[in-house]
């Protein structure tokens, strides 16, 4: 059986709009407890709000299926730099401190020469539905 994936509208940020290559990240974190998933869909949410200012940000939206108790990211950054920048803020850091060990992380990564919106939500949905 399969559960609605729900999707946020997208965040653009600072670098949205802007010509070239782009990196995009999918992150998927499996919670243990649906209990959970209020708490993590809050922070995700806090997260988005600091989503403009973030140096080498395009954009992203957040996913989640709840029934599954899944949820998480597709971003696109303007490299890896960009995305390495976001992995140590420290918003992020104490998010990732709080929700440690309440279920399972995974998330991959491609390159891609243009940002094209549908083109890289339908790759991450295949990604997310494998």
């Amino acid at each position: 059986m399969r559960t609605k994936m729900l999707r946020s509208s997208w965040t653009p940020g600072p670098d949205h709009g802007r010509d070239g290559p782009v990196l995009v990240s999918v992150t998927d974190f499996r919670l243990n407890r649906v209990m959970d998933l209020p708490g993590v869909h809050r922070a995700a949410r806090q997260l988005a709000n600091g989503w403009p200012e973030l140096e080498g940000a395009y954009g992203m939206w957040l996913w989640a299926q709840p029934v599954a108790r899944r949820c998480g990211a597709v971003a696109v950054w303007r490299n890896e730099a960009a995305l390495h920048q976001f992995i140590v803020w420290r918003p992020h850091v104490e998010i990732m401190r709080t929700y440690r060990g309440r279920g399972a992380l995974t998330s991959t990564t491609w390159r891609s020469d243009v940002f094209d919106p549908a083109e890289t939500w339908a790759r991450a949905r295949t990604c997310l539905l494998a």
